[in-house]
This record gives structure tokens, sequence and C-alpha cells, in this order.
């Protein structure tokens, strides 16, 4: 790939270039320069199959922009593309090779990275929620989901969809690890998908949240086996879901991106934006409008870490490919609508050396 050399991120990154603590960077993490000049909807680093750790983000402004983060934690702009309405997801190709970017526009482009072209791949009949690659053994397919009550597998190379799912209601997250992947709807709708063979619904989850879902992410076992989910809302709260639980009581709910203690009797609840779980350490993170991310350990049911406060919320989040760097956005999600929208306030894309932060602790 003639645009992206490679290099290592160590164990050893000790992120030098850390800006001292700001309004805007409180936790004093390294920021990326020129981020986006609105909102940011979408982080994903590269995966595994390629030694360099680039990172991508999609945002509001329409484009969706390259970083490569070398081993002292500072970041390179590589390229960036663009697409015809505000980007709400963007996913990698698993050879790392590829990028694809949803948009409001209705389409999914493929932006190859070594040529820097991109090419629309996927449409529907309204704005795209989210895009994930499925890597299958027998097939390999673009899964793209919608606010038109769709969910469709597509072969890249064919201007038809492989096969179209018809949802119960607008598509507002989705995740995928295969052979599984999750997908949830409004009206707090959850589904299932087993991808082995085909894409098949395997069945539908009465959700344990009483309000809107914002995000999911797929967890798995302790041999690697995606095995079940996190699900979070717009009310502070997070549903660790196993798909076959050995014991009813391995779900449970948490509350999570509140305010501490009541003001006047009542408590400040904010939504979950976004979780991610750690690639070795199977603890996870969650960000929110509060401005925080949270580091949890699910197994213990305990909280690893709770950063301060930034200035605006956190929309996305992510871990990279060995679990050494945390990314994450901070800029207006519009949970409280477009007057409290403060055009002044920067949107921040921070990346945080942060392994050790994540290992679950030793039971005492």
């Amino acid at each position: 790939m003639a645009l992206f050399g490679s290099s290592s991120f160590g164990n050893n990154a000790s992120f030098s270039a850390n800006s001292a603590a700001s309004v805007s960077n409180p936790n004093k993490d390294y920021e990326i320069e020129n981020p986006s000049d609105d909102s940011i909807s979408s982080l994903a680093f590269s995966p595994a199959s390629i030694q360099a750790n680039y990172l991508v983000s999609g945002s509001w402004d329409n484009n969706v922009r390259c970083w490569e983060i070398d081993n002292t934690g500072k970041s390179i702009p590589k390229a960036q593309q663009t697409m015809q309405g505000p980007i709400l997801d963007v996913c990698w190709h698993d050879d790392g090779s590829k990028v694809f970017m949803a948009s409001c526009d209705k389409q999914v482009k493929c932006w190859d990275l070594a040529s820097n072209q991109a090419i629309q791949v996927a449409e529907h009949q309204a704005p795209v929620k989210a895009c994930r690659w499925v890597k299958a053994s027998n097939y390999s397919a673009l899964m793209t989901c919608s606010w038109d009550k769709t969910l469709k597998f597509w072969d890249t190379r064919s201007p038809n969809p492989m096969m179209s799912i018809n949802l119960p209601e607008r598509a507002y997250c989705a995740d995928v690890d295969y052979p599984m992947a999750v997908v949830g709807t409004a009206g707090r709708g959850i589904i299932i998908y087993q991808l082995e063979g085909g894409p098949k619904e395997f069945k539908k989850v009465e959700s344990p949240l009483k309000y809107q879902h914002r995000c999911v992410s797929i967890f798995r076992d302790k041999n690697k086996t995606p095995t079940g989910f996190a699900i979070g809302s717009v009310e502070g709260r997070v549903a660790i879901q196993y798909v076959n639980p050995a014991n009813p009581k391995d779900n449970f709910t948490f509350k999570c991106h509140r305010s501490n203690g009541a003001v006047n009797g009542f408590q400040d609840i904010y939504a979950v934006n976004d979780i991610a779980f750690h690639p070795v350490h199977g603890t996870l993170s969650t960000v929110g409008s509060d401005g925080r991310f949270s580091f949890w350990d699910k197994d213990a049911r305990t909280k690893l870490k709770t950063s301060e406060a930034c200035e605006q919320p956190i929309s996305k989040c992510a871990f990279n490919k060995d679990g050494q760097i945390f990314a994450y956005s901070v800029s207006y999600d519009w949970s409280k609508g477009h007057e409290f929208h403060n055009t002044q306030k920067k949107n921040s894309i921070l990346l945080r050396s942060c392994f050790d932060e994540l290992k679950p602790r030793p039971k005492t």
C-alpha cells in the first residue's frame, strides 16, 4: 500500500506529546490535530492483519479522516474522503486495505486506501446507521443496517445485496464478531443473528433496559468465542447479556454516567454513547454524555476507573488491536438538542495509553 508505511506501537509507548490538562483535555491525553469541524460519529482502529496502527473517524461534517498512530502515540494525518451527507459509521475490511463509510446520503462507500479512491458498494432507502465487515469461512460480506428498517448483506462486487432482512423497526446500533451479529432497533428491539454458513436470525431478545438503545458491543469468553453483548441506553444504564447464559443471573444491568449524588432531590442521568471491549483483558469501556469515560470489569462487576469530565460529551471510543491505545472523541452528541450546541467548543479525538488501567484486579 503506497499510502501507508508500517510502524509498531510498542508496549513502552510514552505518548511523549502529552498535552497539559486543559478544559477540553482534563485527562492529559494525547490530542490528534484537526480532528473535525463537527460532531464525531465513529472511530475505528485498523485490524490485526496489518502491522501499523491507523485510526479512522467519521464526522457530521461529511468527512472520514485517517491517521497513522506511531509508536510514540503521535498522529500523522494520512488522507480523507468526503460523502454527500453526515457520516454515521465506519468499519475496516479484515485485510486492512479498505474502509467502509456509511452516510446519511443513504449510501455506503468503500475507500481503497492505497489508491485513495472511494466507490459506492451499498445503498438503502434512508440513512445508513451502521456497517460491519463479515469474514466467514465460506463468504465475505458487508453488513449494513438503516433507518429504512432493513438489514442487508453485500458482496461488494455486486450492485445488489446478497440478502435483505426486514427489521421490526429502524436500526439504531449494530455489531459483528463472527459468527455473531447483534442489531438494536427503535422500540427497544434486540435481534441476534447467526452468520455461519450464511446470515440467519438466531433469536429476538427482550430488552432488559426500559429506554432507547444507543450502542451495542459483542464480547468474548475466555476461549475468545463471541458469547454475549453489552447494550447501552439513553438512561445511563448498560445491560450485559449472554446469548445462552449458563445461569440466568449471568445477565445483569448496571448504572453508569450519572451525577454523584442528587441535586434538589434529582440525579443527572446521561446517555451511554458507546461501549468497547478490551481485546486482551475482556474488560470494557463506556463513554457518555456526561463527558466521562469509565473502565469496567464485567466478570467481577466492578468499576476500574472513571475519568475527569471533559467539557463536552464523549461520543465514541475504540481500542486498537493489541489494547495498548484507547481512543475517544469529545464532541457534542445532540442529546440536549440544537439550542445547547456551542460552536465555540472544539471537537477532539484523544489517545490514551490504557493497557494497565484495563487489567482485571486480582481478587482479594
